[in-house]
């Protein structure tokens, strides 16, 4: 395919530096540093393994479960649908 002035890779290029950036800022979001003991919403004790598997963590499973739900609703529907866009 011809391209003009650019190589043969680097829309790939592009595309690679565009996902490795998305990463590391993603990564930097990351909390980081020894997580709580105990649970900062209900007091109850956070396991050893889930304070090694997800650094900083402040919540016990129970209380990111019901807080990643609550997250996850959204009131808009972002689908894109045309009812959507017609309303």
């Amino acid at each position: 395919m011809a391209t003009g002035w650019a190589g043969d890779g680097a829309v790939q290029d592009q595309i690679d530096a565009t996902v490795e950036d998305a990463v590391k800022r993603a990564r930097n979001q990351l909390k980081k540093g020894p997580g709580l003991t105990h649970c900062e919403e209900c007091d109850a004790p956070i396991p050893a393994a889930r304070r090694e598997a997800v650094p900083g963590v402040r919540l016990c499973v129970a209380c990111q479960s019901a807080h990643d739900e609550e997250a996850a609703f959204s009131g808009y529907n972002r689908r894109g649908s045309k009812d959507s866009q017609l309303r």
